[in-house]
Formats: structure tokens, sequence, C-alpha cells
């Protein structure tokens, strides 16, 4: 059995349409719904994924996107100094249809020892509010 420890994994219901949860892991406009303040999403193979924050960026490329059941996409920071940089991580996430709704898994991995507790608490905050907006509830602030 392989333990990976540089890997998060969640895996999370939403009482939302996989097409739902697609369009905002996808669509510029509704990605910012739920993360980040600005974004830059070209969602094919090799495409551009680019998501400003308040005072930080990620930039990685689309490496799998197959509508309303997978997006996989690197990840990282932007900026000298930053521990994981831009691509240098991947996000799987995987919806599976569930009733009428969806269960989404992701995974993270690449990252460094140093670096799991910070994406993990971010994954943490980030997954509730993709899931309240795509449920028609605005996000906590």
């Amino acid at each position: 059995m392989s333990t990976d420890v540089d890997v998060i994994e969640r895996v999370i219901d939403i009482a939302a349409s996989p097409e739902t949860v697609f369009t905002l892991l996808t669509d510029p406009n509704e990605y910012v719904r739920w993360k980040g303040r600005v974004a830059e999403l070209d969602p094919r193979a090799g495409g551009l994924f680019h998501v400003s924050f308040k005072d930080a960026a990620v930039r990685g490329e689309y490496v799998e996107v197959v509508p309303n059941r997978r997006v996989v996409f690197t990840w990282g920071w932007e900026g000298p100094g930053a521990d994981v940089g831009p691509g240098g991580s991947t996000v799987e996430i995987d919806l599976e249809p569930r009733g009428t709704g969806t269960r989404l898994r992701l995974v993270h991995r690449g990252l460094p020892a140093a670096e799991l507790a910070s994406h993990t608490e971010g994954w943490d905050y980030f997954l509730p509010r993709l899931t309240a907006v795509a449920e028609g509830r605005e996000p906590a602030a």
C-alpha cells in the first residue's frame, strides 16, 4: 500500500449536478464566485490556468478536461521564492453523478511536505465555498 505524504485528498457530496460543478471549475466568471478575485481559464489540454487572489496568484495549465466528469491542472504560486512554483503540483478533480447531486473527489499531488498544511487548509476553506455556490447558497465570508 502506497502512503504518499505529498497528497491531499478530499471527497465531498454536493447537491448540484455535475454540469453545475464543472461550470464552477472551468468558467472564469463562475470560478471567482467561490475562489480568487480574477481567473483566466482556458479549460483544454495545454490551456492556461491562472487565478489571482488578494496578495498572490497561482499559475498552471490544464492537463485533462472531460466535460462534466474530470478536470486536471497543474498548480503553483507565482513570485520569487515560492515553494511550489507555477505548474509545480497537480490537482485532479473527478465528478461522479450521485442521484441528483455530485460526488467530487479532489487529489492534489506533488506538494513539498512543508506545503501540505497550508494547502490542506486552503482546500478545506474553498471546497465548502464551492459547495455553497453550486447549491445556490452564498458562501461564508
